[in-house]
C-alpha cells in the first residue's frame, strides 16, 4: 500500500504486477485466480482455454521473478524455487498439449463453431438458432466419417489418441452446457436445436469410444497376455520428470537402491523365518501369515485394534502430535469390488477405506483379498493410512500454511513408509509373524522401483512386473495384477510408486541429520514437518538447516 501511495503521490501508475508482493500472497492469489479461470473456462482442450491458461502461468511468472530474491527468508526462498518450477511445469504441459491438438485439429471439423457457441453462453448471449442447429448436423455427419477414418489409421501415437478422446468429451461437454441453459427458455433455440443436438451427442459417444478404443491398437501396445497395456515414457522423461521432483539420481541409480534395500529384506525376512521354524523357505513363513486372516465380517474390528496399539505406541514414545479433533473425525467406509481390481489392500486418510470380500466376488477373488489383508500384513501399515501417516498429513495439510500446493508423491507416500521403516526401527512389530507382515510391505515398496523403472525403461513387460510381484515378494495373483494394472493404466504419475520408498529413504536420512544428531526431538522434527505442509523433502530440509539457497538451486542432496 505504501508503494502504491507513493507512485501516485509522484504521479506515476504502477501497474498491479509490479507491486511487490510476498510470495504467500502470490500462492493465494494464484489458486484463487486459477480456480476463478477454471470455473469460467470450462471446457477441457478449448484452444481457448489452453492458451488463457498459458498466459496465466506467463503472467504469474513474471510477477515472481520482480521479486528481490536476495531479500527473501529461507521459507520464502523455498516458496520461490518451488513455484517457479510449479508454474514451468504447468507451461510445458500446456504447451505439450496446445501443439498435440493442433496436430488433431482434422479430426475435428467445425469444432471452432461449437466452441463459438459455448462463448457466447457464458454470458446468455443470443443463439442463431438455425445456424447453429446446421452446425451440429455437419459435425454429426463429419464425426461420422472421420470415425470410420479412425479405425484404419495407423499414424496416431498413444498420446495423440488420448488427446482425440480428451478433445472429444470437452467438444460434448460444450454442446451439454448449451442445451442445459437455451432450451425450454429460448424458444427459437427449443424449436431447431433437440433433434440436431441429439444426432450430434449420439456421434460424439460413439466417437469417443473410437478413440478410446484405438488406444488398444497404438503402436507400441500390445497386450502380452496380462490383459494389462500401458506405454513407458522412457528415460528422457523419467530423468526429467526426476529432476522436476528434486530428485538427484538416475532411474538406474534408484534400482540399485531398490535393490540394496532388498537385499536388508531378504535377511530379516530369514531371521524371521528360522524363528518361525522354517528355515530357510520364507515361503512357507509368509503362507502361515497371510492364513492368519480374520473371518469375514470380522476386519473393521481387527482394524480398530491395530489402529489402538499403533496409536498407543506412538503416543508413548512422544513421537509426534495427534491433535484430538483428528483422532475424533476419522471414519470407516467399505472398499467396493470394482476399486479393490486396481486397490487390493485398505487404504487411508481422513476416510479408511477398507479392502476385504464382498458376497457378489468369485470365491478365490475373496481368499485372495482376505489373505493379502491379514492381521499382520495389516499391522505394517495402519499407522501408514492413519496417523502418523495420510490421516495425519490430510489434517495438517488443511490447517497450515495452506498456501503451499506443492503436490508430490515423495512426500505424501514418502512420509507415510518412513513410518513404517521408523517404527520397525523402534521395535514396533511383536512377534517374528509381525516382522514377515512389516517386511512384506518393505519388499513390496523395493519392488515396486524395481518393476516400475524397469517397464517404463522399456525392459520389463507388464507381466514380467507381475510374475515379480509374485515370485519375489510373494504377492497372491490377483493382487500383483491389480498392482499393476494402477501402475500403468495411464492416469498414474511413472514415479508415483518409486516415491514410497524414495520419499521415505530421504526423511530416513532427514531424520538422521536433525534428530539422531541431538538437534531435535523425534517430536519437535516430526511437528516441524507437518507444520511446514507438502514440500519435496530437500526443501523441507533447506528449512529446518536454515540453508542459504541461490535462485537457480539445483538438487543436489545424495541422501543415500
Amino acid at each position: 500500500m505504501k508503494r502504491l501511495i507513493l507512485s501516485m503521490m509522484l504521479g506515476t501508475t504502477m501497474p498491479v504486477w509490479a507491486q511487490q508482493k510476498d510470495i504467500t500472497d502470490l500462492l493465494i492469489h494464484y489458486e484463487a485466480d486459477r480456480g476463478s479461470l477454471y470455473r469460467f473456462y470450462q471446457i477441457d482442450e478449448s484452444p481457448e482455454k489452453n492458451a488463457r491458461f498459458k498466459t496465466f502461468n506467463n503472467d504469474y511468472l513474471g510477477q515472481l521473478e520482480a521479486v528481490n530474491f536476495d531479500a527473501l527468508s529461507t521459507d520464502a526462498r523455498v516458496d520461490y524455487i518451488l513455484f517457479r518450477t510449479k508454474l514451468k511445469e504447468n507451461i510445458y504441459h500446456l504447451d505439450e498439449a496446445a501443439a498435440q491438438v493442433k496436430t488433431l485439429s482434422p479430426w475435428f471439423p467445425v469444432a471452432d463453431k461449437i466452441y463459438a457457441a459455448e462463448k457466447i453462453r457464458r454470458r446468455g448471449g443470443k443463439q442463431d438458432a438455425q445456424a447453429l442447429a446446421g452446425t451440429y448436423r455437419e459435425m454429426a455427419l463429419a464425426v461420422k466419417e472421420k470415425e470410420k477414418q479412425l479405425t484404419n489409421n495407423t499414424d496416431l501415437n498413444i498420446y495423440l489418441l488420448r488427446r482425440g478422446e480428451q478433445v472429444t468429451k470437452g467438444l460434448q461437454e460444450a454442446i451439454h452446457s448449451i442445451q442445459a441453459f437455451y432450451n425450454g427458455y429460448d424458444p427459437l433455440f427449443t424449436w431447431w436445436i433437440p433433434a440436431p443436438y441429439a444426432q450430434l451427442d449420439s456421434a460424439l459417444t460413439s466417437y469417443a469410444n473410437a478413440w478410446k478404443n484405438k488406444m488398444k491398437q497404438a503402436p507400441g501396445t500390445k497386450d502380452d497376455g496380462s490383459g494389462i497395456t500401458g506405454h513407458p515414457i522412457g528415460r528422457e522423461e523419467l530423468l526429467r520428470q526426476l529432476q522436476t521432483e528434486f530428485i538427484p539420481y538416475s532411474p538406474e541409480e534408484l534400482i540399485e537402491i531398490a535393490n540394496k534395500e532388498f537385499a536388508f529384506c531378504d535377511k530379516e525376512m530369514l531371521k524371521a523365518s528360522r524363528e518361525m521354524g522354517f528355515g530357510d523357505d520364507w515361503h512357507k513363513a509368509l503362507e502361515k501369515v497371510k492364513n492368519t486372516y480374520v473371518p469375514a465380517g470380522d476386519q473393521p474390528e481387527a482394524i480398530m485394534k491395530l489402529y489402538n496399539e499403533s496409536v498407543d505406541f506412538i503416543k508413548g514414545k512422544h513421537l509426534v502430535t495427534i491433535p484430538p479433533l483428528a483422532e475424533e473425525t476419522w471414519r470407516m467406509i467399505m472398499m467396493t469390488p470394482e476399486r479393490q481390481l486396481v486397490n487390493p489392500f485398505f487404504t487411508g486418510g481422513e476416510e479408511l477405506s477398507i479392502s476385504y470380500p464382498t458376497n457378489d466376488m468369485e470365491e478365490a477373488d475373496k481368499l485372495m483379498s482376505m489373505r493379502g489383508n491379514n492381521p499382520h500384513f495389516s499391522r505394517a501399515t495402519v499407522h501408514h493410512e492413519l496417523f502418523a501417516g495420510h490421516a495425519l498429513q490430510e489434517f495438517m495439510t488443511n490447517r497450515y500454511k495452506t498456501y503451499r500446493h506443492f503436490e508430490t508423491p515423495f512426500w505424501i507416500e514418502g512420509w507415510s513408509l518412513y513410518w513404517e521403516m521408523l517404527l520397525w526401527d523402534l521395535k514396533f512389530p511383536q512377534s517374528p509373524e509381525d516382522r514377515v507382515g512389516m517386511l512384506f510391505w518393505r519388499m513390496h515398496r523395493c519392488a515396486r522401483i524395481i518393476f516400475s523403472l524397469n517397464y517404463h525403461l522399456g525392459k520389463w513387460t507388464p507381466q514380467q512386473c507381475i510374475d515379480f510381484l509374485v515370485d519375489r515378494v510373494g504377492h497372491e495373483r490377483a493382487n500383483a495384477a491389480g498392482e499393476v494394472r494402477r501402475s500403468f493404466k495411464g492416469d498414474y504419475s511413472p514415479l508415483y510408486q518409486v516415491a514410497y520408498m524414495i520419499g521415505g529413504l530421504q526423511f530416513m536420512a532427514l531424520k538422521k541429520e536433525m534428530v539422531d544428531s541431538g538437534k531435535m526431538s523425534y517430536q519437535q522434527f516430526h511437528d516441524a514437518i507437518m507444520q511446514n505442509n507438502m514440500l519435496p523433502v530437500e526443501m523441507i530440509r533447506v528449512i529446518l538447516e536454515n540453508k542459504t539457497i541461490n535462485k537457480d538451486f539445483k538438487s543436489t542432496w545424495r541422501f543415500y
